[in-house]
């Protein structure tokens, strides 16, 4: 593997590199609050497979640009990052595979760029149809008063703040398996002043998934670079409402794959049953049981298995 600055479309990005040049590219793109380190476990085994993988830290994140504006983390300037690179490498077309907020961007990079992409996967976060409402109009309707992580993202300030004061606690909380009993559901959604972490129980410790070594990367990443362009992801999901009412492609004609796990409590506000509204070509849901939301880490030879039948079933290379 190796590393390498990339400008695409007026930003530069730090992109995690590993295969041939001019080999079939896989472009893998990380969520919130991960880096292109987050497929450290897949990059290798997919650039042994012959493809030349691409894995940025985007816009926001890691060693790339973090732009002020938060509209500059609308979803079509993040699918022109990938582009970019696509022109970078001189590939005309790819396969994408997004995790989390990445899955957001891959399943819109060929309804917006339709004849860039071969493949889309995306983990944790299936294929959604547009809601007929803004999107935090949608969520608020669903939630009510009710607490709502996304929801308390929006207003800049507040949840910035909250998350920096101490990055390896926000870190190690996030990364926790949320408790599965009634109580701490409860306490999750109660309405109220608090943010999002005084709703989290304290972890005894790290996940398995995740040695102290790697923890420690995370952690001096957003040491170093704050929440706050991350965040902006979340602020433009109005923004990017509006920007894909009426995409180049009404649908997902490429092969698509969602990958999922059982144990993922983000799920529970996602509608896996309306995939088939979004993607008209071949499409694959796998659930891996007992796996959470974290599935590159948690279950990466899975992850990686199935990543490698995606592609080569698809045609990717």
């Amino acid at each position: 593997m190796r590393s390498r600055m990339v400008q695409t479309n007026g930003v530069t990005l730090r992109v995690t590199e590993a295969g041939e040049p001019g080999a079939p590219p896989a472009v893998l793109l990380h969520g919130f609050p991960e880096l292109a380190f987050s497929w450290r476990h897949q990059i290798r085994a997919l650039a042994d497979a012959g493809y030349h993988v691409l894995a940025p830290d985007q816009r926001g994140y890691g060693g790339s640009d973090r732009p002020a504006a938060v509209d500059a983390y609308n979803v079509v300037e993040l699918v022109a990052d990938v582009v970019g690179l696509l022109d970078d490498v001189g590939a005309r077309r790819a396969a994408v595979v997004g995790h989390d907020f990445g899955a957001v961007v891959a399943w819109a990079a060929p309804l917006l760029h339709p004849e860039r992409f071969s493949a889309v996967a995306g983990l944790s976060l299936p294929p959604v149809p547009r809601p007929r409402v803004p999107t935090t109009q949608a969520f608020g309707r669903m939630f009510g008063d009710h607490f709502f992580y996304i929801l308390y993202f929006q207003e800049p300030g507040p949840a910035d703040a909250e998350l920096a004061a101490d990055p390896a606690t926000t870190l190690r909380k996030l990364f926790a398996e949320p408790p599965d009993d009634a109580a701490a559901a409860r306490r999750m959604l109660a309405p109220g002043p608090e943010g999002l972490l005084a709703r989290i129980p304290e972890p005894g410790g790290l996940p398995d998934w995740i040695s102290t070594e790697d923890f420690g990367v995370y952690v001096d990443e957003f040491t170093r670079n704050g929440f706050t362009a991350p965040l902006n992801w979340y602020r433009c999901f109005d923004r990017n409402w509006e920007l894909m009412a009426a995409p180049p492609a009404a649908t997902i004609a490429v092969p698509a794959l969602f990958v999922g796990g059982t144990a993922d409590a983000t799920l529970a506000y996602t509608q896996r049953h309306r995939a088939r509204e979004v993607v008209t070509g071949d499409y694959r849901e796998v659930m891996i049981d007992g796996a959470g939301h974290w599935l590159t880490e948690e279950c990466p030879d899975r992850v990686t298995r199935l990543l490698l039948d995606f592609l080569s079933e698809s045609g990717a290379k």
